[in-house]
């Protein structure tokens, strides 16, 4: 009976702790909405962190960063759009853009793995 009852546990844990790395990682890769929706990219991984920071830890963390990550490539691509005028915004335009999505994708990768992601450059405004 004590056997079942850990095992019980165990897989109940198991499942929480697979439910925390799905939704940490669709904090992450919600951002991708951001194609489609202005401002997407930033309302995508607010609504997950919004919702699920409470439940489960893992959720919060990753949701925080990838909320602050977002918010800092908006900061930089603003920046980046005024650096237009002298020719150089162009060019940090579009590897801001390649930057974002290479590690919007790679977050959601190891936060799919129930891996802490800390992305580079990032400022951190949410703590």
């Amino acid at each position: 009976m004590l056997y079942l009852l850990t095992w019980d546990f165990k897989r109940m844990a198991l499942e929480q702790n697979q439910e925390a790395r799905n939704w940490g990682m669709i904090a992450h890769l919600s951002s991708l909405v951001g194609f489609v929706i202005p401002f997407g990219n930033i309302i995508g991984p607010l609504i997950v962190w919004l919702v699920k920071k409470d439940e489960m830890p893992f959720v919060d963390e990753q949701g925080k960063e990838a909320l602050n990550f977002q918010i800092s490539m908006f900061i930089y691509a603003v920046i980046s759009g005024i650096l237009m005028l002298v020719v150089i915004g162009i060019f940090m335009l579009l590897a801001l853009g390649i930057f974002w999505l290479v590690f919007a994708i790679i977050a959601g990768i190891k936060a799919g793995q129930g891996e802490s992601y800390r992305y580079p450059l990032t400022i951190r405004l949410i703590k």
